[in-house]
């Protein structure tokens, strides 16, 4: 069965302390409540318009349609949300999700800090205190974003276990949430963890993909051929390809990173060489070692280096309804300079991935094709790490 009481497929589940199953149980009952509650819809839709500028455009890339061939590509522009990615329509629901149950502390885990800033901002708004736990590695390689994160009065822990990146961050946001459950709301940042979190996640961000077929319909008269997204927890993709699940002419495509490359260890290209398991309260592919332990994983992206991916994507995987390929860093790094230079949009390291597919895969459709990538962040926060690979020191005044 599709998706039952927080199964998809086999994949999602709660595997949690029974110290959790409390406030989870609270959670989805809160969540039912107001879900489809019609002041609240009324109160989102408000912060979701004139807090966060929807809806986003669907940006038809001539130049890069015309470079390439084929067919046409469309930008979903997730990036001119405020704070800047597409984060910030789920961190809206879910905090004033918190407020109706009155908690008064909020707390998050974040990779590239995007999902960080989005709840700092949003805590900030609504005077919420704000804690936000982060990999020392993310730390350092999102400087900025820890930067904004503190200006918007978040208190930032930098974690140094394990590979101190986003699974490590996401370890100790579990723990603050064990010890401090009955005033803090817990804001999950990707379609991960246990239910009713993968559901609740997806539902805020579904707003991309309804967006999407609304603004395609009438620029085109027609549903897409492709639509392209990055895969990390896979929220933004999620969100986009939801709306298109019974739309089966609609091909659905997550890129997830390859990084140096999947002969080597150097990746986190979880449904390419990922296994079953279970972690962060979810059964979901993981990529593991042969005693079932997390291994380490890398992208140049620190937003897709996650070892894991979103239960609902490991069941779109295993029916066959998307389809999930591997870029590398090299291809991501390729695409962001691309865009930059044809569009005049410098996309987010996760985003510059989805786009490298499409440079794949533009050249072999019809010009009668439509070809829609999500892109989900903008890259300021990316430019120290390209210029750092690309060898350009942005702090020699000479």
């Amino acid at each position: 069965m599709y998706n039952w009481k927080g199964r998809f497929g086999v994949f999602g589940g709660q595997y949690v302390p029974e110290t959790l199953m409390n406030a989870l149980i609270e959670l989805e009952e809160q969540y039912d409540k107001y879900k489809d509650d019609p002041d609240f819809r009324k109160e989102l839709d408000y912060y979701l318009r004139e807090y966060c500028g929807r809806e986003t455009p669907l940006y038809f890339a001539q130049r890069l349609t015309e470079y390439l061939g084929g067919g046409k590509i469309y930008l979903k522009r997730e990036d001119l949300n405020h704070t800047g990615a597409h984060k910030i329509n789920n961190v809206l629901g879910q905090i004033l999700l918190a407020k109706k149950m009155g908690k008064k502390r909020i707390i998050a885990e974040t990779g590239a800090g995007q999902h960080g800033v989005a709840t700092a901002t949003v805590a900030a708004m609504f005077g919420l205190q704000c804690e936000i736990y982060m990999g020392a590695e993310d730390v350092e390689r999102q400087a900025l974003n820890v930067f904004r994160m503190k200006l918007l009065g978040a208190k930032v822990n930098a974690v140094h276990s394990g590979t101190s990146t986003l699974k490590d961050a996401t370890n100790e946001a579990m723990r603050d949430w064990v010890a401090n459950v009955e005033n803090t709301f817990y804001v999950i940042g990707s379609v991960v963890g246990p239910h009713p979190y993968p559901t609740i996640v997806r539902d805020f961000q579904r707003i991309i993909g309804d967006e999407v077929k609304k603004q395609i319909l009438q620029k085109e008269n027609r549903l897409p051929d492709y639509i392209i997204a990055c895969v990390g927890g896979g929220s933004n993709a999620m969100g986009i390809f939801y709306p298109f699940l019974e739309d089966k002419d609609v091909k659905l495509i997550g890129t997830e990173a390859a990084g140096m490359g999947l002969d080597t260890d150097r990746h986190a290209a979880t449904l390419a060489k990922g296994k079953i398991g279970v972690l962060h309260g979810m059964m979901s592919y993981f990529l593991q070692d042969e005693d079932g332990q997390i291994d380490p994983v890398y992208s140049i992206s620190a937003g897709l280096d996650y070892p894991g991916i979103g239960p609902e994507h490991a069941y779109l995987k295993d029916s066959g309804r998307a389809q999930y390929v591997s870029i590398t860093d090299k291809e991501a790094l390729d695409a962001f300079q691309l865009l930059s230079n044809l569009e005049g949009i410098i996309p987010a390291l996760e985003s510059s991935h989805a786009i490298a597919y499409a440079m794949k895969l533009c050249p072999a459709t019809s010009k009668n094709n439509i070809i829609i990538v999500n892109l989900s962040g903008r890259g300021d926060k990316d430019v120290y790490t390209v210029a750092k690979v690309l060898g350009v020191n942005l702090d020699d005044k000479n």
